[in-house]
């Protein structure tokens, strides 16, 4: 489309968007967090526009989510003609084409070459509680080992191994036993380096040595949850090793690696899944967000000789969809078609970009990121690395007054993860904001 965005006709919220808002939260539960009053009409592409007619330069597409835009052509169609077909069918008691079609897809393209089997759900989060279930089943271990920072969703069982922010988990508990959480690969912020060499894979050192010598067999533990780059937690990056070492540490173990790609999967990271920049296999695989271009679909995808449980003991009667199974096909057309590789080439121009913002900017401690999945952490002081959340706050509001979406990750990091439709015109306007609202600070 035309790149007539961002433009801002009504200070936000206009008086359209501010009835909705009011409207929003006289009826609707009081957990929802709502970023800034942004109202959604349409959007198309990168650009959303809302119901005063505001258009928006989107680099958060809901979140990771709309990963081919807000409404492409491609995804649309088939969404259209798979509803003109039919609307449902319990894909755990019968069959149809696109659930097989799907599953086969998904099972080629996971990383590795071990045969794998598949099993569609309808949220991320309910990837993950399906993968807690089938570990424990196929190890016949209790034990859940998971990391500080971590984001695996707000259910019970995921609640237990995410460690993001205590508001997700106060009041909530008790939580299942046997969750252990150890510190994440972030050299930027290694608990470690006061006393040994960055990136000298302490952290997994100790996991060996502290928490299985000190406090928990390994034979107790039934697998690992991670994610290859750390979203909520700030959208770090691990340095190199780590994630091999992680693996190395559950082989010897006999403990199942499960890699939550729920953000960092199908193509954002310019390569189809963040575990194939390190060259690691996982034993589990989840996905969602991005791989049904904003309808709601997810799966964990399990090496066959983990898929031990008989039939019946896990379902789902909306898991697999067949009009959200014929978005996700289409997506991953689109994705292996072109856009994982936009996602690398518009990925190396916006952290480029950042980085000459952070050679202006002294309050940008740090940039990091793959393809379009990129953050920024904010300092107070660059010496000390005081983590800035004020600046971040400021930054988003800032932003979203002037046009452009984003949202914060971690306590003081901002993540930058737009549609993989973005183009350089996109790219050289998001950066040119976020470099007039820090100037205007």
């Amino acid at each position: 489309m035309a790149h007539d965005y961002p433009r801002i006709i009504t200070p936000p919220p206009g008086p359209k968007a501010q009835a909705i808002v009011e409207r929003d939260l006289r009826y609707t539960s009081t957990c929802y967090l709502k970023e800034y009053p942004l109202v959604i009409a349409r959007g198309e592409g990168a650009m959303v526009e809302d119901v005063d007619g505001n258009r928006y330069l989107d680099m958060m597409a809901g979140i990771a989510v709309s990963s081919t835009g807000y409404n492409h052509p491609v995804v649309v169609k088939a969404i259209q003609e798979q509803a003109g077909r039919f609307l449902h069918i319990c894909g755990s008691d019968f069959y149809f084409e696109g659930m097989a079609a799907l599953a086969e897809r998904l099972a080629r393209i996971a990383p590795g070459k071990s045969p794998k089997k598949v099993f569609l759900t309808n949220s991320g989060t309910e990837a993950v509680e399906g993968a807690i279930k089938l570990a424990r089943y196929a190890t016949g271990r209790p034990g859940l080992l998971a990391f500080k920072g971590s984001f695996h969703g707000r259910t019970t069982g995921a609640l237990a191994i995410t460690s993001s922010k205590a508001r997700q988990r106060a009041g909530m508990g008790p939580f299942f036993p046997g969750v252990h959480h150890v510190p994440f690969g972030n050299c930027y912020r290694c608990e470690y380096d006061k006393h040994f060499p960055a990136c000298g894979l302490y952290c997994v050192e100790q996991i060996e040595r502290d928490l299985f010598g000190r406090h928990v067999d390994p034979k107790e533990i039934a697998a690992v949850f991670v994610e290859p780059i750390q979203g909520e937690g700030g959208y770090v990056v691990p340095p190199p090793g780590w994630l091999p070492a992680i693996r190395e540490l559950c082989d010897r173990h006999g403990i199942l690696l499960v890699a939550d790609e729920v953000q960092s999967g199908v193509g954002r990271t310019g390569k189809m899944w963040a575990c194939d920049h390190f060259g690691v296999e996982p034993d589990i695989l989840l996905t969602a967000k991005g791989l049904g271009s904003g309808m709601p679909i997810g799966a964990f995808v399990a090496k066959e000789s983990v898929t031990t449980w008989k039939k019946g003991a896990h379902g789902s009667t909306f898991g697999g969809n067949p009009v959200c199974v014929a978005s996700a096909l289409a997506t991953l057309d689109l994705v292996e078609g072109g856009l994982m590789e936009n996602a690398r080439l518009m990925g190396d121009r916006l952290i480029a970009g950042v980085r000459r913002l952070a050679e202006k900017h002294q309050v940008i401690g740090d940039v990091r990121g793959l393809g379009l999945m990129i953050g920024l952490e904010f300092v107070t002081d660059r010496a000390t690395r005081e983590p800035n959340p004020h600046v971040v706050e400021a930054l988003v509001l800032g932003a979203f007054q002037r046009g452009l979406l984003l949202l914060g990750a971690g306590p003081s990091a901002l993540r930058l993860a737009p549609p993989l439709v973005v183009d350089a015109e996109d790219v050289d306007a998001g950066l040119g904001i976020i470099d007039e609202v820090l100037s205007a600070a």
